[in-house]
């Protein structure tokens, strides 16, 4: 468990020093959502890879980058796009990024995905 506690640490540290504000919720945007994006004042933008110890996201619609800024004034860390046991990842690594952002300062955590789509009773949209 170590291990993970030092991932987290040099994770946090690497946004930081592209982002130095503690954000106070965590969103991770799935299919359907990720265009909440274009209501966050972005202040920094990093692709996946350039995180230490962040998986990359091999879903089709997911863009694989972490977005920092503010939403309606509000500090918000959004990943556009998330990490999937299907995709061989283990679970200590997949929840990795939840971790972060308790690291980093979040209070809240959003999670959208697509999981409702097959009811016929959803409209688009409908959460």
């Amino acid at each position: 468990m170590l291990d993970l506690y030092d991932k987290i640490q040099e994770a946090s540290a690497f946004i930081r020093s592209k982002w130095a504000t503690p954000p106070k919720v965590g969103i991770i945007l799935g299919t359907g959502l990720g265009s909440l994006v274009e209501n966050i004042d972005v202040e920094a933008a990093i692709d996946y890879p350039e995180i230490p110890h962040f998986p990359k996201s091999t879903a089709t619609s997911h863009r694989g980058r972490l977005v920092c800024g503010k939403l309606n004034g509000l500090p918000v860390m959004a990943m556009e796009g998330r990490f999937h046991k299907y995709e061989g990842y283990p679970l200590k690594q997949i929840t990795l990024p939840v971790r972060v952002f308790k690291a980093m300062g979040c209070d809240m955590m959003v999670v959208s995905n697509a999981v409702g789509g097959l009811n016929p009773y959803y409209g688009l949209g409908h959460i």
